[in-house]
């Protein structure tokens, strides 16, 4: 399979390690850590998912677990829970829902969570924890422009034009809209003003894509509060930038 777990632990017990030999049966590099964060720095590198396996010293984690938030925020990885409720309560104070993929309650399953793990760690499964992009644009080409560009990093949809875009939320949800701001017909502050009205896609943040870049313009779109303005100009290094800052911040105010 080819993927790396970092397992972290108050202590490499009989338990633990019979878990990791487990683990490496299906093909899977396991690598132990302690709590202390110098340690998990050194083994986290290249970590494709992190299991935290607790005990009555949950407490004694709090540390690594505040640094394992900020991974997972920077690097779009997840996390498994192994242990009592109790503890996993604990967990959840320091490590937001958005970074758990799952949790285990002791005694483990351990078949259930073998045939899990190679399930988290599937192409697909990776694919479907990606960050969600809906672009609308009615220029066809550039919007697929655009999308080639964030394909391979974000799950990506298309609307190619406002009303399309409404009905794609009715039934989807974004993690980001890149809306044209130009369109005919529904303008992107009216399908800005929609995508407003209506729950849950309220809350969704929204780019707008504008191809003006005088002053009057960009103020006029920002009258409108989004989360961002990109000149259509931009090149797919700067609008992986922008889009990687965005979720980075993003996360970082969880």
């Amino acid at each position: 399979m080819g993927k790396k777990l970092l397992l972290i632990s108050t202590a490499e017990t009989f338990t633990v390690k019979g878990l990791e030999m487990k683990i490496k049966g299906i093909g899977v590099d396991v690598v132990y850590a302690s709590p202390k964060v110098s340690e998990i720095q050194q083994k986290i590198v290249d970590t494709d998912l992190i299991i935290l396996y607790t005990d009555d010293n949950v407490g004694e984690l709090t540390e690594a677990i505040v640094f394992v938030k900020d991974y997972c925020a920077e690097n779009d990885k997840k996390v498994v829970s192994i242990g009592a409720a109790i503890e996993y309560g604990q967990i959840r104070n320091l490590l937001p829902d958005e970074y758990i993929l799952d949790f285990y309650e002791r005694p483990l399953d351990l078949a259930k969570f073998l045939d899990n793990l190679e399930m988290y760690l599937s192409e697909e499964a990776q694919l479907a924890r990606r960050k969600s992009i809906l672009i609308v644009d009615d220029d066809v080409q550039y919007m697929t422009m655009i999308m080639d560009w964030l394909k391979d990093y974000y799950r990506v949809s298309v609307a190619n034009s406002g009303m399309n875009a409404i009905r794609w939320l009715a039934t989807n949800r974004a993690d980001l809209i890149l809306l044209d701001y130009e369109m005919p017909v529904v303008t992107g502050p009216k399908v800005l003003e929609m995508i407003r009205s209506e729950e849950p896609s309220a809350s969704i943040p929204v780019m707008f894509l504008t191809g003006n870049a005088d002053r009057a313009s960009i103020m006029k779109v920002l009258e409108l509060k989004p989360a961002d303005y990109l000149l259509k100009t931009i090149d797919r290094e700067g609008l992986h930038e922008k889009i990687d800052n965005f979720f980075k911040l993003q996360a970082a105010k969880k």
